[in-house]
């Protein structure tokens, strides 16, 4: 009988996979390691169980032990599957930037997740990173795993990874390419290809908001680079010990915007269900394109599964309201898609102006129409509102009729995008579009800037 004596038996010997549609105009033969084959959907299983077996041998995790890790997900589901079966317990700590799902999975098998929040510095004491030291100094008999500086991260991807693309690929791989967080997949799978051709170029993705790319190229760790970003799995606002740039050949960054949109093509037009990261990668390969040749084998890991991203890149809500979705923007209507369902928020020529501001308080709005028995008569904003109240403090007592100024424009819902932005300048913020049977809405600042 042919079995695994327990699930860590299942990990690696993922397939090579050929992406078609999405790879159309790249000449090369374009490759996907399929890394979600793992037991825990994802590349991190190979070296989670490399660093507690090298921990175990060296005697810096002893039976009976706690586990402590900073994670964005994979890594500590890897890790929670081999404290499961060598019986240790699984402390992970997160950022909040990070998926409900992945949250729950953790809980799912067993470990204790503690959130930290992610737009925080490195050193601060309520980072992921700092929490994840401390908690190990407070647990007895427990090891701080530290995978970005671990090097049995990267030994892991030399060990398994890189062997097993060399052999799928009958040693005609060309190009390697790769999401980078802690660096051990491009590093571990970059040195043992170099070794095999020194001919391989080593591509890292990068995201806006992340290092690697200036520091690759320039030599120098710019924290103004460091800026909060949405894309999960790479980038870093550390260089970790485990990124060996001598090996990488070059790095390109791609947008948040960019990476969720290829997340959804990747499951929509290759059937691949699968994590952030990957649509990264996929972007990246096509900013890429011109370094590749019809003889080229471009193979591209592709990190976890979809199902840790039901509720952001999978959800059309989450990327409608980030202005990640790609509707096509030409008319008045298109423009209000994101609020239509909410009512249009006026007031009456005769309250009083405290009655504005409490409404646009409440609604949390910048400016509020003004109307009476024979329709819109005026508008009132917040700039507005406060150049009165410092002429007169009284002001917030009078008619609203008597602080008002000329009514917001009204256009009809098939107004092009571009007349209804002429409308709105400095001394006017806002247009009220027709919609029919008596109903309008508002088109703000705001909603022009998010259709650009």
């Amino acid at each position: 009988m042919k079995y695994a004596k327990n699930i860590l038996e299942t990990i690696g010997d993922t397939p090579l996979v050929k992406i078609n549609t999405l790879a159309e105009d790249i000449p090369a033969l374009v490759l996907a390691k399929y890394e979600t084959f793992n037991p825990g959907n994802s590349v991190k299983d190979r070296m989670a169980v490399q660093m507690i077996e090298d921990a175990e041998a060296d005697g810096r995790l002893k039976p009976g032990g706690t586990i402590i890790e900073g994670t964005s997900g994979n890594t500590g589901m890897g890790l929670a599957l081999a404290a499961i079966v060598k019986g240790y317990k699984m402390v992970c700590v997160i950022s909040d930037k990070q998926s409900k799902e992945k949250i729950d999975i953790l809980k799912a098998v067993g470990s204790k997740v503690v959130v930290c929040p992610t737009n925080v510095a490195p050193d601060d004491p309520r980072s992921y990173y700092s929490t994840s030291a401390r908690l190990a100094k407070e647990t007895p008999n427990s090891w701080y795993v530290n995978q970005y500086d671990n090097p049995s991260n990267a030994k892991a991807h030399y060990l398994s990874t890189g062997p097993e693309i060399w052999e799928q690929t009958d040693g005609k791989v060309t190009h390697f390419i790769v999401g980078v967080g802690t660096g051990g997949t491009i590093s571990g799978v970059g040195k043992y290809l170099k070794e095999q051709n020194p001919d391989v170029k080593v591509w890292g993705i990068d995201t806006y908001g992340s290092v690697f790319k200036k520091y690759h190229e320039t030599g120098v760790f710019d924290e103004n680079e460091i800026y909060p970003y949405i894309t999960e799995g790479i980038g870093e606002d550390i260089l970790p010990k485990n990124v060996d740039f001598s090996v990488i050949d070059g790095f390109t960054k791609v947008t948040d915007k960019d990476a969720a949109i290829y997340t959804q093509k990747l499951a929509k037009q290759e059937g691949m269900f699968l994590g952030n990261s990957a649509g990264a990668a996929m972007k990246g390969i096509l900013q890429l394109k011109d370094h590749f040749t019809k003889d080229d084998v471009v193979v591209v890991l592709f990190h976890d599964h979809g199902s840790r991203y039901v509720g952001k890149m999978f959800n059309d809500e989450w990327m409608r309201e980030r202005g990640f979705v790609e509707d096509e923007v030409t008319v008045a209507s298109d423009l209000i898609k994101n609020h239509e369902d909410k009512p249009l928020v006026t007031v009456r020529t005769e309250e009083l102006v405290s009655h504005a501001i409490e409404r646009m308080k409440q609604y949390k709005i910048s400016q509020i129409p003004v109307e009476d028995t024979n329709g819109f008569v005026g508008a009132l904003d917040e700039t507005d509102l406060l150049r009165k109240y410092l002429e007169d403090k009284d002001v917030a007592n009078l008619p609203i009729k008597e602080v008002m100024h000329e009514a917001f424009p009204i256009v009809q819902k098939n107004t092009s995008i571009e007349e209804v932005s002429k409308l709105i300048h400095k001394n006017n913020n806002a247009v009220l579009v027709d919609l029919g049977d008596g109903n309008y809405h508002i088109i703000t600042k705001h909603d022009i800037i998010r259709a650009l």
